[in-house]
């Protein structure tokens, strides 16, 4: 069996790989325009993985990034601490690259670029205490619900597609705007779950106590935040506001990312990290598991693959078969070509290791940095 350190650090490729796979759903609904066309089942899980997959893949990050300068934090060496620092800025531009390059072919809903000005910004807190680090995290958060409450967080957004195209995201104040604050992944409050994951990844992973606290306040959270979303919509929608007006503030899904949106979903990704970090602890020998973790290793060129090879795929197939579009297309269609989609990445991820310990894009990112 793998030894527990390795076994560690596999348990956060495999829920990378979990995270990926949420992601596929999403990213391919938006595409097809499916979602809600569907069994109740169906639409319910969906919903369900919703925002969750991407805040899930940040707050990893945020815990890879902790992991990696850990010597220079523990140390206090300076030198190396300016090499982590260096490294980071590297890898930061290039993400944001990639992610423009997606953008620019037409990929709307990119989260690289955003990813990218999250690690930026991450080298200038990389060493704070915890406590500094919450009071950013707070900070940010009250001016992401500032700005959904008091201005028009439509602003920007197609008015016949709403959250399908940004009219001005290639001027200077559309772009600002969509990446700081009402984009797919604005930064406000976005980067809330990387600074979550910094402070995860200070902890002791390898302790089991230390790894049910984690699982127990996070499931406490997320069935408190779920609980209370839904009492404060139901009360206010009788006295004070309308559904649409009560469920923009109140609601745990992505668009807007409020308050509960954060709590509700810092909650899933820490319950998936930490249930993910025992399966791979208690199966670090099965071959499906094995498998899933080269997956999770190579999540980088997975997502670029997603958008050019997916992505691409489903529009060919749009234009060659369903001549007027996706809109007759049930939830099922989109979901079993995401099985499929994340199948054959499974089946590229394990026989690409079997040679090379990083994926393609990853080796590229790994030479600029």
């Amino acid at each position: 069996m793998s030894n527990s350190r390795h076994t560690r650090l596999d348990g956060l490729d495999l829920a990378r790989s979990f995270a990926m796979f949420g992601m596929l759903i999403m990213n391919f609904i938006v595409v097809t325009g499916a979602q809600g066309n569907g069994h109740f089942l169906l639409v319910s899980m969906t919903n369900l993985v919703e925002g969750r997959a991407a805040a899930t893949f940040v707050t990893l990050a945020g815990i890879g990034i902790s992991l990696m300068t850990k010597k220079a934090r523990v140390t206090s060496d300076l030198q190396l601490r300016k090499n982590n620092k260096i490294s980071l800025v590297k890898r930061s531009l290039f993400l944001y690259i990639v992610g423009m390059l997606l953008y620019t072919l037409g990929w709307d809903g990119d989260i690289l670029h955003y990813y990218g000005v999250y690690m930026a910004f991450t080298v200038l807190i990389l060493f704070s205490t915890p406590k500094t680090i919450i009071t950013i995290s707070i900070v940010f958060t009250g001016i992401a619900q500032f700005y959904q409450i008091f201005f028009n967080y439509m602003n920007g957004w197609h008015p016949d597609h709403p959250f399908l195209a940004y009219l001005d995201f290639w001027t200077l104040s559309g772009f600002l705007r969509n990446l700081f604050l009402n984009g797919y992944h604005p930064v406000f409050p976005w980067i809330c779950f990387l600074m979550i994951g910094l402070l995860i990844g200070r902890l002791n992973l390898r302790d089991n106590k230390i790894r049910n606290k984690i699982l127990l306040y996070s499931t406490t959270l997320f069935i408190i935040s779920e609980l209370l979303s839904r009492l404060l919509i139901s009360f206010t929608t009788d006295t004070l506001l309308d559904v649409t007006s009560a469920t923009f503030l109140f609601a745990t899904g992505p668009i807007p990312p409020n308050l509960f949106y954060l709590l509700s979903n810092i909650a899933t990704a820490l319950v998936i990290i930490v249930l993910s970090l025992y399966i791979a602890e208690v199966y670090a020998d099965n071959w499906f598991i094995r498998s899933l973790i080269f997956t999770g290793q190579l999540t980088l060129t997975h997502y670029v693959s997603h958008v050019v090879i997916g992505i691409g795929l489903l529009l060919i197939f749009d234009k060659v078969v369903l001549f007027n579009g996706f809109e007759s297309q049930p939830l099922s269609f989109t979901v079993l070509y995401a099985c499929v989609f994340f199948a054959a990445s499974i089946l590229f991820s394990t026989f690409w290791r079997l040679r090379f310990r990083r994926g393609p894009i990853e080796i590229v990112m790994r030479k600029w940095t």
